[in-house]
Protein backbone atom coordinates (compact mmCIF):
# COMPACT_ATOMS: atom_id res chain seq x y z
CA UNK A 1 0.00 0.00 0.00
CA UNK A 2 1.73 3.72 -0.85
CA UNK A 3 1.74 6.14 1.90
CA UNK A 4 1.13 9.79 0.76
CA UNK A 5 -0.76 11.52 3.64
CA UNK A 6 -2.63 15.01 3.64
CA UNK A 7 -4.41 16.80 6.17
CA UNK A 8 -6.41 19.10 5.38
CA UNK A 9 -9.89 21.54 6.92
CA UNK A 10 -13.60 21.04 6.16
CA UNK A 11 -16.54 21.23 7.02
CA UNK A 12 -18.99 17.72 8.62
CA UNK A 13 -22.11 18.11 10.12
CA UNK A 14 -21.94 21.80 10.75
CA UNK A 15 -18.76 21.42 12.44
CA UNK A 16 -15.30 22.29 11.70
CA UNK A 17 -13.02 18.98 11.27
CA UNK A 18 -9.87 18.64 10.16
CA UNK A 19 -8.96 15.25 8.22
CA UNK A 20 -5.58 13.07 7.75
CA UNK A 21 -5.99 10.90 4.66
CA UNK A 22 -3.77 8.31 3.21
CA UNK A 23 -4.51 9.73 -0.29
CA UNK A 24 -1.78 7.38 -1.66
CA UNK A 25 -4.14 4.48 -1.72
CA UNK A 26 -6.58 5.86 -4.41
CA UNK A 27 -4.16 4.90 -6.78
CA UNK A 28 -5.09 1.20 -6.06
CA UNK A 29 -8.24 0.69 -5.19
CA UNK A 30 -10.82 -1.20 -5.45
CA UNK A 31 -9.01 -3.11 -3.03
CA UNK A 32 -8.68 -6.78 -3.77
CA UNK A 33 -9.04 -8.27 0.25
CA UNK A 34 -9.91 -5.38 2.36
CA UNK A 35 -14.38 -5.56 2.18
CA UNK A 36 -14.53 -3.72 5.24
CA UNK A 37 -14.21 -0.61 7.30
CA UNK A 38 -13.56 -0.23 10.97
CA UNK A 39 -13.73 2.63 12.90
CA UNK A 40 -12.64 3.99 16.67
CA UNK A 41 -14.39 7.19 17.78
CA UNK A 42 -12.79 8.62 21.04
CA UNK A 43 -13.70 11.26 23.22
CA UNK A 44 -10.99 13.53 23.87
CA UNK A 45 -10.22 14.80 27.13
CA UNK A 46 -9.61 18.54 26.08
CA UNK A 47 -10.39 19.88 22.82
CA UNK A 48 -9.61 23.19 21.57
CA UNK A 49 -12.54 26.18 21.42
CA UNK A 50 -12.74 24.47 17.75
CA UNK A 51 -13.31 21.20 18.80
CA UNK A 52 -9.92 19.89 17.69
CA UNK A 53 -6.70 18.82 19.26
CA UNK A 54 -5.64 20.75 21.63
CA UNK A 55 -2.01 21.39 22.78
CA UNK A 56 -2.38 19.75 26.11
CA UNK A 57 -3.85 16.60 25.07
CA UNK A 58 -1.75 16.14 21.57
CA UNK A 59 1.34 14.34 23.12
CA UNK A 60 -1.51 11.46 24.24
CA UNK A 61 -3.45 11.07 21.23
CA UNK A 62 -0.50 10.13 19.04
CA UNK A 63 0.25 8.00 21.82
CA UNK A 64 -3.23 6.44 21.24
CA UNK A 65 -2.70 6.43 17.59
CA UNK A 66 0.50 4.70 17.70
CA UNK A 67 -0.82 1.83 20.04
CA UNK A 68 -4.01 1.35 17.56
CA UNK A 69 -1.45 1.18 14.30
CA UNK A 70 0.31 -1.21 16.45
CA UNK A 71 -2.11 -3.99 17.27
CA UNK A 72 -3.79 -3.61 13.92
CA UNK A 73 -0.03 -5.12 12.58
CA UNK A 74 0.33 -7.32 15.40
CA UNK A 75 -3.31 -8.59 14.67
CA UNK A 76 -2.58 -7.97 10.70
CA UNK A 77 -6.14 -7.45 10.31
CA UNK A 78 -6.26 -3.85 7.73
CA UNK A 79 -4.75 -0.93 7.03
CA UNK A 80 -5.23 2.37 8.49
CA UNK A 81 -6.19 4.52 5.71
CA UNK A 82 -7.22 8.14 7.94
CA UNK A 83 -8.26 9.89 10.88
CA UNK A 84 -11.19 12.85 11.93
CA UNK A 85 -10.99 14.97 14.29
CA UNK A 86 -14.73 16.90 15.10
CA UNK A 87 -16.76 18.49 17.25
CA UNK A 88 -14.18 17.09 20.52
CA UNK A 89 -14.04 13.32 18.81
CA UNK A 90 -11.35 11.43 17.04
CA UNK A 91 -12.56 8.87 14.81
CA UNK A 92 -9.29 6.18 13.38
CA UNK A 93 -11.14 4.23 10.13
CA UNK A 94 -8.87 0.97 9.00
CA UNK A 95 -10.41 -1.07 5.89
CA UNK A 96 -9.75 -5.06 7.05
CA UNK A 97 -9.42 -7.93 5.53
CA UNK A 98 -12.23 -9.49 7.83
CA UNK A 99 -13.69 -8.29 10.89
CA UNK A 100 -14.28 -10.87 13.35
CA UNK A 101 -11.21 -10.25 14.82
CA UNK A 102 -11.20 -6.02 15.10
CA UNK A 103 -12.95 -6.15 18.47
CA UNK A 104 -10.15 -7.81 19.81
CA UNK A 105 -7.37 -5.53 18.32
CA UNK A 106 -9.39 -2.42 19.94
CA UNK A 107 -9.85 -3.45 23.33
CA UNK A 108 -5.80 -4.55 22.97
CA UNK A 109 -4.85 -1.06 21.82
CA UNK A 110 -6.95 0.83 24.41
CA UNK A 111 -6.76 -1.45 27.65
CA UNK A 112 -3.80 0.90 28.21
CA UNK A 113 -6.74 4.22 27.99
CA UNK A 114 -9.47 2.87 30.30
CA UNK A 115 -9.65 6.92 31.40
CA UNK A 116 -11.14 7.67 28.20
CA UNK A 117 -14.64 7.17 26.73
CA UNK A 118 -14.61 5.25 23.29
CA UNK A 119 -16.76 2.81 20.74
CA UNK A 120 -15.66 1.31 17.71
CA UNK A 121 -17.58 -0.69 14.95
CA UNK A 122 -17.05 -1.94 11.22
CA UNK A 123 -19.78 -2.85 8.17
CA UNK A 124 -19.49 -3.84 5.07
CA UNK A 125 -17.70 -1.59 2.86
CA UNK A 126 -16.41 -3.06 -0.65
CA UNK A 127 -16.72 0.17 -2.98
CA UNK A 128 -14.72 2.14 -0.26
CA UNK A 129 -17.41 4.81 0.36
CA UNK A 130 -16.61 5.34 3.40
CA UNK A 131 -12.54 6.72 2.28
CA UNK A 132 -14.42 8.35 -1.16
CA UNK A 133 -17.01 10.21 0.33
CA UNK A 134 -16.21 11.18 3.98
CA UNK A 135 -11.60 11.33 3.77
CA UNK A 136 -10.98 11.42 0.54
CA UNK A 137 -10.90 15.04 -0.96
CA UNK A 138 -13.26 16.68 -3.55
CA UNK A 139 -11.55 18.42 -6.13
CA UNK A 140 -12.15 22.11 -4.49
CA UNK A 141 -10.76 20.94 -1.61
CA UNK A 142 -7.58 19.40 -3.64
CA UNK A 143 -7.26 22.82 -4.87
CA UNK A 144 -7.17 24.67 -1.49
CA UNK A 145 -4.73 21.85 -0.17
CA UNK A 146 -2.57 23.09 -3.03
CA UNK A 147 -2.78 26.88 -2.48
CA UNK A 148 -1.47 26.00 0.79
CA UNK A 149 0.99 24.05 0.15
CA UNK A 150 2.48 27.08 -2.58
CA UNK A 151 1.35 29.34 0.40
CA UNK A 152 3.76 27.65 3.18
CA UNK A 153 6.67 27.76 0.43
CA UNK A 154 6.98 30.91 -1.02
CA UNK A 155 7.01 32.13 2.95
CA UNK A 156 10.24 29.97 3.62
CA UNK A 157 11.50 31.96 0.69
CA UNK A 158 10.71 35.64 3.65
CA UNK A 159 7.84 36.15 1.09
CA UNK A 160 4.83 38.01 3.22
CA UNK A 161 1.98 37.03 0.78
CA UNK A 162 0.32 39.97 1.50
CA UNK A 163 2.08 41.77 -1.24
CA UNK A 164 0.26 42.01 -4.99
CA UNK A 165 2.48 40.36 -7.88
CA UNK A 166 1.50 38.11 -11.36
CA UNK A 167 0.19 35.42 -10.84
CA UNK A 168 -0.17 33.06 -13.63
CA UNK A 169 -2.65 30.66 -13.86
CA UNK A 170 -3.92 27.70 -16.94
CA UNK A 171 -7.11 26.34 -18.06
CA UNK A 172 -7.51 23.50 -20.26
CA UNK A 173 -10.56 23.28 -22.30
CA UNK A 174 -12.48 20.78 -25.00
CA UNK A 175 -13.12 23.29 -28.02
CA UNK A 176 -11.12 26.12 -29.38
CA UNK A 177 -14.35 27.74 -28.94
CA UNK A 178 -15.20 27.30 -25.46
CA UNK A 179 -11.42 28.69 -25.00
CA UNK A 180 -11.94 32.13 -26.59
CA UNK A 181 -15.33 32.40 -24.69
CA UNK A 182 -13.31 32.23 -21.72
CA UNK A 183 -10.54 34.37 -22.42
CA UNK A 184 -13.22 36.59 -23.36
CA UNK A 185 -14.75 36.60 -19.89
CA UNK A 186 -11.27 36.69 -17.88
CA UNK A 187 -10.11 39.44 -20.00
CA UNK A 188 -13.81 41.25 -18.90
CA UNK A 189 -12.44 40.39 -14.97
CA UNK A 190 -9.08 42.33 -15.47
CA UNK A 191 -6.66 38.80 -16.15
CA UNK A 192 -4.07 39.41 -19.64
CA UNK A 193 -3.68 36.55 -21.70
CA UNK A 194 0.31 35.36 -21.43
CA UNK A 195 -0.10 32.43 -24.22
CA UNK A 196 -2.33 29.67 -25.88
CA UNK A 197 -1.44 26.25 -24.75
CA UNK A 198 -1.70 24.02 -27.97
CA UNK A 199 -2.91 20.16 -27.54
CA UNK A 200 -0.25 17.42 -27.10
CA UNK A 201 -0.33 13.68 -26.74
CA UNK A 202 -0.17 13.77 -22.87
CA UNK A 203 -2.59 16.88 -22.90
CA UNK A 204 -5.05 16.75 -25.93
CA UNK A 205 -7.07 19.72 -24.84
CA UNK A 206 -6.90 23.41 -25.65
CA UNK A 207 -4.75 25.85 -22.97
CA UNK A 208 -4.82 29.23 -21.96
CA UNK A 209 -2.14 30.89 -19.67
CA UNK A 210 -3.05 33.99 -18.12
CA UNK A 211 -2.37 36.61 -15.45
CA UNK A 212 -3.29 39.50 -13.19
CA UNK A 213 -1.77 41.13 -10.27
CA UNK A 214 -3.10 39.80 -7.02
CA UNK A 215 -1.86 38.84 -3.61
CA UNK A 216 -1.31 34.91 -2.70
CA UNK A 217 -2.40 34.91 0.81
CA UNK A 218 -4.17 32.11 1.34
CA UNK A 219 -7.72 33.21 2.11
CA UNK A 220 -7.15 35.59 -1.08
CA UNK A 221 -5.65 32.92 -3.45
CA UNK A 222 -8.71 30.77 -2.15
CA UNK A 223 -11.38 32.69 -3.49
CA UNK A 224 -9.82 33.28 -6.20
CA UNK A 225 -9.08 30.19 -7.24
CA UNK A 226 -12.65 29.03 -5.94
CA UNK A 227 -13.99 31.48 -8.59
CA UNK A 228 -11.39 30.29 -11.79
CA UNK A 229 -12.75 26.87 -10.81
CA UNK A 230 -16.70 27.77 -11.22
CA UNK A 231 -15.64 29.49 -14.46
CA UNK A 232 -13.73 27.45 -16.48
CA UNK A 233 -16.84 24.59 -15.40
CA UNK A 234 -19.15 27.27 -16.50
CA UNK A 235 -17.30 26.61 -20.32
CA UNK A 236 -16.69 22.76 -19.45
CA UNK A 237 -12.91 23.42 -18.92
CA UNK A 238 -11.04 22.44 -15.91
CA UNK A 239 -8.80 24.54 -14.16
CA UNK A 240 -4.86 23.93 -13.84
CA UNK A 241 -3.38 25.53 -10.73
CA UNK A 242 -1.29 28.60 -10.64
CA UNK A 243 2.14 30.21 -10.27
CA UNK A 244 4.22 33.28 -8.92
CA UNK A 245 7.30 34.75 -8.53
CA UNK A 246 8.57 35.52 -4.71
CA UNK A 247 8.10 38.94 -3.28
CA UNK A 248 9.75 40.36 -0.14
CA UNK A 249 9.00 43.39 1.66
Amino acid sequence: MQEYWELYIKTIDGHLASVLVNAGISVELPSEDKYYVGFIKLKMKAPNDKGLISEDEEAQLSFIEDKIEMESLRYRIGSYVGKIVSNGEMTFIYYLKHNFEWPDAVKAAMKEFSDYDYEYGSKMDSDWEIYHKLLFPTPIEWQIIQNHKVCDHLKTQGDSLHLNRAIEHKAYFETGEQRDAFITQIESEGFSMKHLIDPTEKTPMMGVSFYRQDKPFYYDIDSLTLHLIDLTVRFNGAYDGWETSVVKM
